[in-house]
């Protein structure tokens, strides 16, 4: 796990955050603003009501939620985001049943250049449709998506519905697996993540990012498996799949090829989400892959029990 990357580009993705409930009120646990430090310093500051702001909307609505521009919304902090060269943010709550145990906050940065996706899903009964999105430049790859639906287990929003586990797909433009591959390869779209987002309603979402190689959603990721069945206890996580600048799992860039790699709660960055069954932004290159600066970790819940963890490296 000690490959080098190219020199990096500009992530989709700029800002991520935590906030977690205390009382009745979302307070801020953790954050990477890179250079931002008015926008940083507008954040720490910040504590939301239910229904207030973006994560306290998140809350209020038991879904995620998109904003595609600040401007006329309930943003708070929408002259900081300016300032920062901030267009856009995703919140994402994260609920082990009923309970929120907190809200992921992804915020984006956008010129002509910047293509990719963050798609939400909804089951509308026998299909996923289209909730809510964000594309940066891709605008015709939007207008097929506002078209299209999945059945059951259909393209890689269905494949995450039916499995109900976080699933990476490659190569988009030429998959047969991707129902849009022909807008998607003319839009420069190559990798997608889908991850079930669990409801207190029982409803079903699923959260999709589509990344370019140009304007990557982030350089690399990765699914660790949290089940004790998977690893034969609980509190511990296989690494199940990954990529980044090489194809393939993870573990067989090696040489020669070893067993895939385990964490246990509280053993660095992805043991930080198996052992506080929080989202976890990891700011210091220390404990992260060689050529990486910040990890963010979700879980991703079955019911009330930890079942994925899934990482993205800036």
């Amino acid at each position: 796990m000690n490959d080098v990357m190219e020199p990096p580009v500009q992530t989709f993705l700029r800002v991520a955050e935590v906030w977690v409930p205390e009382g009745d009120r979302l307070i801020h646990k953790a954050g990477d603003y890179g250079s931002m430090e008015g926008f940083a310093s507008a954040s720490v500051r910040e504590s939301f009501a239910k229904g207030e702001g973006l994560p306290g909307t998140a809350w209020a609505e038991g879904r995620p939620v998109v904003l595609k521009s600040f401007d006329g919304s309930y943003f708070k902090r929408t002259q900081a985001a300016h300032d920062a060269g901030l267009t856009s943010a995703v919140a994402i709550p994260i609920f082990a049943g009923k309970v929120l145990k907190a809200v992921l906050v992804v915020l984006c940065g956008g010129d002509a250049t910047h293509k990719g996706a963050i798609e939400i899903w909804k089951d509308q009964g026998d299909v996923l449709m289209l909730d809510d999105g964000y594309y940066g430049e891709a605008k015709d790859f939007e207008w097929v998506s506002q078209h299209t639906h999945f059945m059951y287990g259909q393209g890689l929003p269905g494949a995450v519905w039916a499995a109900n586990m976080p699933i990476l797909m490659r190569d988009l433009g030429q998959g047969y697996a991707f129902v849009r591959a022909d807008s998607a390869g003319k839009a420069g779209l190559k990798t997608g993540l889908g991850l079930p987002i669990p409801m207190p309603d029982d409803k079903s979402m699923v959260l999709t990012l589509l990344s370019s190689p140009g304007t990557p959603i982030a350089h690399r990721f990765e699914i660790w498996d949290a089940r004790a069945e998977a690893v034969g206890a609980s509190k511990k996580a296989v690494l199940i799949d990954g990529i980044c600048a090489k194809e393939g799992p993870l573990w067989a860039q090696q040489n020669p090829p070893v067993d895939p790699p385990t964490v246990g709660a509280w053993q660095g960055p992805v043991g930080q989400v198996l052992g506080s069954g929080l989202p976890h932004v990891h700011s210091d290159a220390t404990g992260l892959p060689a050529g990486y600066s910040t990890m963010v970790g979700l879980p991703v819940y079955r019911e009330t029990e930890l079942a994925y963890v899934v990482a993205w490296y800036l």
